[in-house]
């Protein structure tokens, strides 16, 4: 099953071979997209609030291109043009107009960058954790391009997300090493993170100028103890952004689902509901 390996059903999207996760049979499109990071997938960042958000959801969480079960192509510009039109072609094939969209980090990158693109396609934003202006990499965020695939390289990196890092579990540690392990897993990553140099090295997301221009509702998360993207991000996203709402999660890193999950599911249903 699908929630047993993180492998959902393939589809063929902007030339890659995509694994997709579905659940629900609502009439509203909600697409979870997942964060960068070692051995990230759909499955390892959405699998325990999947099951709660289809009871009033369809809900499609993809693998995007270069990450988890979906293809990885050596030829390839992976760049945030390429993971946008890959978004546009799974809403494609599923014959999925418009959609809200609930991104972490990566993954709301990418959702703003499909709100810009194709503005009639969003329902409604909801940000976690997301990059967004100017800041000096993190270690977090260095911890990533550095990582080499072993169990013990996977727990350290990964003890750098949460706040409190009793949350990461024996298994949650081994199945995103078996992931990082795969071929062509830590290449696509690292053409998403900046390579760490000497000094200060500086990462860039969307500039206000471009978060000034989305149309639609964005619900903005962020862990105030957030130490992979600065919560100064989230601030700066919810004054661009002209339709948003800022909630900071005390005592929470960068995986406000996993770290809040009852709040996260309550604000995601209320919010995508009621806009």
């Amino acid at each position: 099953m699908a929630g047993e390996t993180g492998r959902g059903e393939t589809i063929l999207a902007a030339g890659h071979e995509t694994n997709v996760l579905v659940q629900g049979q609502g009439n509203e499109a909600l697409f979870l997209l997942h964060g960068s990071g070692p051995g990230v997938s759909a499955w390892t960042n959405w699998n325990g609030v999947m099951p709660e958000l289809a009871r009033d959801f369809r809900v499609v969480a993809p693998d995007i291109a270069g990450f988890g079960y979906t293809e990885f192509k050596e030829d390839n510009k992976y760049d945030i043009k390429l993971w946008v039109n890959h978004l546009s072609a799974i809403m494609d094939e599923l014959e999925i107009s418009k959609a809200s969209f609930v991104g972490n980090s990566f993954g709301g990158a990418l959702a703003i960058g499909l709100s810009l693109h194709a503005p009639e396609r969003v329902e409604n934003l909801v940000l976690l954790g997301t990059p967004a202006g100017e800041f000096p990499q993190t270690a977090g965020l260095r911890s990533v391009w550095e990582y080499e695939p072993s169990m013990e390289n996977m727990e350290a990196v990964m003890r750098l997300f949460p706040y409190d890092a009793s949350v990461i579990t024996e298994d949650m540690v081994r199945v995103r090493y078996e992931a990082s392990a795969r071929p062509g897993a830590q290449t696509a990553l690292r053409k998403l993170i900046p390579q760490p140099t000497e000094g200060v090295t500086m990462v860039k997301g969307f500039p206000e100028s471009a978060l000034s221009r989305i149309a639609a509702p964005a619900l903005v998360l962020h862990g105030r103890e957030d130490a992979v993207v600065p919560p100064d991000c989230g601030l700066l996203a919810a004054k661009a952004i002209p339709r948003a709402e800022l909630h900071l999660f005390g005592q929470c890193g960068h995986w406000v689902q996993v770290e809040h999950r009852t709040r996260f599911l309550q604000l995601v249903r209320d919010f995508c509901r009621a806009t």
